[in-house]
């Protein structure tokens, strides 16, 4: 009966060491070594008391379920639950120090621990098979979005950008080929026009700098720190005024010192962009109100105007790099779908939300950002 028994044990591991891989060498030396503390520590308990072998069981059933945790086949928890019943009853089943199946009650009591290690050794691993498949749709899932938004671009950069470009070349068309014959003030307003479309593309390559930052390679690739967002929030607006002399922006800050954590550019980016959407489509006929307000868990920026809205039918897909008709002429230079659709890229990588609404007097732009809690150690 000895000989059967150990036959078989060595057959399994046998079995399981023709897997030249590194997690199966892993997988069995994590489950020799738990058997082998289990052992231990059911040997030190047996000592101390005799007559709690029942208790015994429990240790090697929590030490199955640890190796089914730890372990990438089924197998190595089968093993760990045929040794443990064998062990049991070997080393701590009168007679000790023998195989006895047949005492009175001991064949029904070791068929249901083996069962029951079975179980628990196959529950425990199809949970972590589980949580493994989880994990690989959620990477899909942000795959897929972070696809789409590649694809949400494509289309809006020939949208946003070959406008510019059109009027340049023919601005600069007409400067080349009427040089002598055009007034002074015309070749003034010919070369601010080439000015002002060639600092319009350049931000645009600042915006898409900014989402490859986050889309590169399906990768994480943020530079997130806890920033003052007091800070960012005036380095972007700083940032638009001069870009914009006139423009008028309000600023209402909370007297509670506010810290997220965060990539500062990325979200000075965000700022600015929501600033240059409200400066351009609005026609805001009141400054615009930028607002920073902290709730327990996160931090909110708001980005107010008094101007005309945003039509019901756009405010659902405002955010998706969809290009639409243009509402004025200012509206054809200067499309707003790319610089929308990465400020909810950038935000959303953060791990927040942004939003757009309409309120009775225009429109307003928020996102949030996960807040983090200030620890400050007192200096010795």
């Amino acid at each position: 009966m000895k000989n059967y028994i150990w036959n078989l044990f060595t057959r399994f591991v046998e079995m399981i060491s023709r897997t030249h891989t590194f997690h199966a060498h892993f997988s069995l030396l994590f489950t020799i070594g738990a058997m082998t503390a289990a052992t231990f520590l059911s040997g030190l308990y047996h000592h101390l008391n005799p007559l709690g072998s029942v208790n015994v069981g429990l240790i090697y059933i929590l030490t199955i379920i640890l190796i089914s945790y730890h372990t990438d086949k089924y197998r190595y928890g089968i093993l760990a639950a045929i040794f443990s019943v064998f062990c049991i009853n070997y080393l701590y089943t009168y007679p000790f120090y023998e195989f006895n199946f047949m005492m009175a009650g001991y064949p029904f009591t070791f068929l249901v621990m083996y069962l029951i290690s079975i179980l628990t050794s196959a529950t425990t691993f199809r949970i972590k098979d589980q949580a493994r498949k989880i994990n690989e749709s959620e990477k899909l899932i942000m795959e897929a979005e972070k696809e789409k938004l590649r694809a949400n671009l494509l289309r809006a950069v020939s949208h946003d950008l070959r406008t510019p470009l059109t009027s340049m070349i023919g601005a600069s068309s007409s400067y080349l080929e009427n040089e002598d014959s055009l007034p002074a003030p015309e070749k003034r307003e010919l070369i601010s026009q080439i000015y002002s479309d060639a600092n319009w593309l350049l931000h645009m390559v600042e915006n898409l700098l900014s989402v490859t930052r986050i889309t590169d390679n399906g990768a994480n690739v943020l530079k997130k720190s806890p920033e003052p967002v007091e800070e960012v929030l005036f380095d972007a607006i700083s940032t638009a005024k001069k870009r914009y002399p006139d423009l008028q922006v309000h600023v209402f800050i909370p007297d509670d010192f506010l810290v997220a954590p965060m990539d500062p550019l990325l979200i000075k980016q965000v700022i600015l962009n929501l600033l240059e959407n409200a400066y351009f489509h609005a026609h805001s006929i009141r400054p615009l109100e930028c607002r920073l307000n902290g709730a327990s868990d996160s931090v909110c920026i708001h980005v107010r105007d008094y101007g005309a809205g945003i039509s019901s039918e756009r405010l659902d897909e405002i955010f998706n790099a969809v290009p639409s008709a243009p509402s004025s002429a200012s509206d054809t230079r200067k499309g707003m779908g790319i610089g929308l659709s990465i400020c909810k890229a950038i935000v959303t990588d953060h791990g927040g939300g942004i939003h757009a609404l309409n309120h009775s007097d225009g429109a307003e732009f928020y996102f949030t950002l996960p807040k983090e809690d200030i620890r400050i150690e007192s200096e010795d």
